[in-house]
């Protein structure tokens, strides 16, 4: 179990890494690179890395770290973790370079796969969010729960900044949409823990980073997680991406 002390550790250590960011995003140069994936890749993203990565070994020497900008472990050597960090320093990147301020810092503890608590820290606002299955969940000190309204209500939907398509379209076709909400980067997920809104659907493919402290916030919060096949969407898989899936306040058929 997490303690207290251990999730102010982490609380501060996302905020140090925003300030990180930030000095960056409020500085002419970003030092952007293409990726071999074709993604972004900026100063800010590596400066967040490093001291979110010194901060866990610290305090967690044992608990193995899976990070977007340290991603080369084998299978072979991560297969059998019962427990590690999954981290995303800067989650939003293209947000980050758009300077529209919708990006995240990313930390998750997930332990036998699933993910058992996340921080998300929101460096231009400063809002924080937090917590996990066997937690609550949490926004600036305030609990947060997922809304109480059901498939046949009048609903409020989540579409991403940057990828949304005929999948997407298809897939809320099967409610009442009162109005669509646009976020950057896992702030999307926090949308639906929060109670703002009830459905996230994604088509395509994200990196697990990309989810884990989501996930957990929004598990904490009462909500559902799944692949858009409706299966359990699990971590540390040998290849560690998502394909696809659907966030929401209620059981999905």
């Amino acid at each position: 179990m997490i303690t207290k002390n251990d999730i102010n550790y982490l609380i501060d250590l996302s905020v140090k890494a925003g300030k990180a960011i930030l000095d960056i995003y409020n500085s002419e140069d970003f030092g952007v690179e293409i990726k071999s994936d074709n993604s972004p890749l900026t100063k800010a993203d590596k400066a967040s890395n490093e001291i979110i990565e010194k901060g866990l070994k610290k305090l967690f020497p044992d608990i193995p770290i899976l990070s977007e900008e340290g991603k080369e472990i084998p299978f072979e050597e991560r297969k059998d973790w019962e427990k590690f960090w999954l981290v995303d320093p800067l989650d939003g990147t293209k947000e980050f370079i758009k300077r529209n301020g919708e990006f995240t810092v990313n930390i998750a503890l997930i332990e036998n796969n699933i993910p058992a608590f996340g921080v998300i820290y929101v460096p231009v606002t400063g809002e924080i969010y937090y917590g996990g299955p066997n937690y609550g969940s949490w926004k600036d000190n305030h609990q947060v729960f997922v809304s109480k309204k059901t498939p046949q209500d009048e609903l409020s939907v989540v579409q991403s900044r940057s990828h949304s398509g005929e999948e997407e379209s298809e897939f809320y076709s099967n409610y009442k949409i009162k109005e669509s909400l646009s976020k950057g980067s896992s702030l999307k997920i926090c949308l639906v823990a929060e109670g703002k809104a009830e459905i996230y659907f994604r088509s395509g493919p994200t990196w697990e980073w990309d989810t884990g402290a989501g996930h957990a916030i929004l598990l904490g919060a009462g909500g559902y997680f799944v692949n858009k096949d409706r299966s359990e969407l699990v971590y540390n898989k040998e290849v560690i991406k998502n394909f696809g899936f659907i966030v929401s306040a209620f059981e999905i058929q």
